[in-house]
């Protein structure tokens, strides 16, 4: 999309290479973390609207999250001694992955741990999984190191007590039905099942084969702000197009202009170490373009998901562009081949 027109569209492949049933520009994709700048944005309206500051502690809103311990060494036993807080998590810190709170990503034994109990199987709701959240020790003083997280979780749990909505409500009533995004949803309806792309993973030898584990599309009840979304690659882009215009969409304004910019800017200094990007609210952002290795703009912001969804809104080019496959062997490859692809068309 450039200037507010879509230029490309396009759907390639196949949504099952078992069934061998193409893909088309409708299809649903599972986003997996592309749902943290939703909420992250979601959460913003509620800063608009005065019910938190983001100097504030997350233990004003949750007193759990007061006396957190920190570990010595990711690769510390159960029992091994921690350290307490030097300062309190605050909303920044929790927006920008910057308050030593983890994802259970690394194959550590500090976020094995983690990941084994805090996304373990039958928890019902997003309050349930937060609870367990606080029983395991932070990665690092808050401040002081960049930790991809499920912060955004964290965030779900504050819309749900701010607003006094379901977090499902929440989306549904002030971002997604507004927007038009009639296709982005926690569940698929029955109708629309049969548009879901099916996760692939590839084989050692490149093979691409349907996963024996798909993501659930109904009957889900935790609202995670971590992933969970379904959506397509129109309706993600009407949520770009949102945010790259200031927080306005045909003549509604979501978010105010002020708030997007602080949003994109860098919030955390120079923690995060890949050359030319820092971290704003909910989003990566580019902080030095030619840094990058990519023809990117500075001020840049962008992210992806676990399947290989990714997506980048330049606002000095009025450029926006989405990747969206569902394959799980993730690569930034992808997205830096995005770029690469999609700025050598620009010809103004």
């Amino acid at each position: 999309i450039h200037n507010g027109q879509v230029v490309h569209q396009g759907a390639l492949g196949y949504k099952n290479v078992a069934t061998k049933t193409p893909m088309t520009t409708d299809d649903l994709f599972y986003i997996q973390s592309m749902t943290k700048p939703i909420i992250s944005t979601a959460f913003m309206m509620l800063y608009e609207e005065g019910y938190f500051k983001l100097s504030d502690p997350v233990s004003k809103y949750l007193p759990e999250f007061k006396n957190l311990r920190v570990v010595r060494s990711v690769n510390d036993g159960p029992d091994a001694p921690t350290d307490s807080l030097k300062s309190q998590i605050t909303m920044t810190q929790l927006l920008s992955h910057s308050g030593g709170l983890m994802h259970g990503l690394e194959q550590n034994p500090v976020q094995i741990r983690f990941r084994n109990g805090y996304f373990k199987p039958g928890i019902k709701s997003i309050q349930e999984r937060v609870a367990n959240m606080t029983k395991y020790p932070l990665l690092a003083q808050p401040g002081t190191e960049w930790n991809y997280s499920a912060g955004p979780d964290v965030l779900c749990v504050l819309i749900e007590k701010f607003s006094g909505m379901s977090v499902n409500e929440f989306l549904k009533s002030r971002l997604f039905e507004p927007l038009e995004m009639k296709h982005t949803g926690y569940n698929v309806p029955k109708e629309e099942q049969a548009k879901i792309v099916a996760l692939h993973t590839k084989g050692k030898n490149g093979t691409i084969s349907v996963a024996a584990n798909q993501p659930p599309f109904e009957n889900v009840t935790v609202w995670s702000g971590v992933n969970g979304l379904f959506s397509t690659a129109a309706d993600y882009a009407t949520f770009c197009q949102m945010m790259l215009a200031g927080g306005t969409y045909k003549g509604k304004q979501y978010l105010s202009r002020k708030t997007v910019e602080l949003m994109t800017s860098n919030h955390t200094g120079d923690l995060f170490k890949t050359p030319g990007i820092q971290w704003g609210l909910g989003f990566a952002v580019v902080t030095d373009g030619p840094a990058t290795k990519t023809p990117a703009s500075k001020g840049l912001f962008y992210w992806g998901g676990a399947n290989n969804t990714h997506f980048f809104i330049d606002p000095q080019e009025k450029l926006i562009a989405l990747f969206m496959t569902q394959e799980s062997n993730f690569t930034w490859d992808y997205h830096n081949s995005l770029r690469q692809m999609v700025y050598q068309t620009l010809a103004d």
